[in-house]
């Protein structure tokens, strides 16, 4: 309020504010950057696919309040869906992702993020629309090396840790040995996916 205070003797005229209800999940936790890391609005901080991200893999018990709160989808609808569970909760979630990932980035970057998360599930699939990151190496590298020099992680104290909780993945498969190599030829077919955590993915390519 001491903003509207402040506007009233400058200008001398009324000032106005809008508040809004806290976002919190269903466990009392504030969204943003005090809890998991900061969600920008800026894609060069947070990507459109990272942002379509975050909301597809929402908690269920999240899903229907964060469409209610956040987009503009008819309350008759959302209420229908508030009926569903399980398994038909994933349609919801595709549903809340893209509603808002179009509200911030725009239909078209909405539909490349979309595309890119589906083919995460399909590594044959199209996945050009995916985070990527180029290394350079001449025959092999580490697998720890490898994530460093993409970003993934921030030092390679970080990489093992996360190895060794059974956190990082490639091409599907869990990587278990802190001594792991990739070989040049891994590549040939267009990259890797690597998974780290549960919600990461990111495309590495050989330079």
């Amino acid at each position: 309020l001491a903003g509207t205070e402040l506007i009233r003797r400058k200008l001398g005229h009324d000032a106005h504010t809008l508040t809004l209800t806290l976002l919190l999940t269903s466990e009392g936790q504030k969204m943003g950057k005090t809890a998991k890391g900061a969600l920008w609005l800026d894609p060069n901080k947070t990507s459109p696919y990272d942002f379509y991200q975050y909301f597809r893999n929402t908690p269920d018990a999240d899903t229907v309040p964060f469409l209610r709160r956040m987009t503009f989808v008819p309350l008759e609808e959302i209420a229908e869906m508030e009926k569903l569970e399980g398994q038909q909760l994933n349609a919801v979630k595709e549903r809340l992702a893209m509603e808002l990932t179009t509200q911030i980035h725009g239909e078209e970057e909405a539909k490349k993020a979309r595309e890119a998360s589906k083919a995460l599930f399909s590594i044959g699939g199209s996945n050009e629309d995916m985070p990527t990151s180029s290394i350079a190496f001449e025959d092999e590298i580490s697998v720890i090396d490898a994530v460093v020099l993409a970003g993934l992680l921030p030092s390679k104290s970080e990489a093992r840790r996360l190895i060794e909780q059974n956190g990082l993945e490639i091409n599907g498969e869990k990587v278990t040995d802190i001594a792991a190599v990739l070989k040049a030829e891994m590549f040939q077919d267009g990259g890797l996916i690597v998974k780290k955590g549960k919600k990461t993915f990111h495309k590495l390519t050989k330079s």
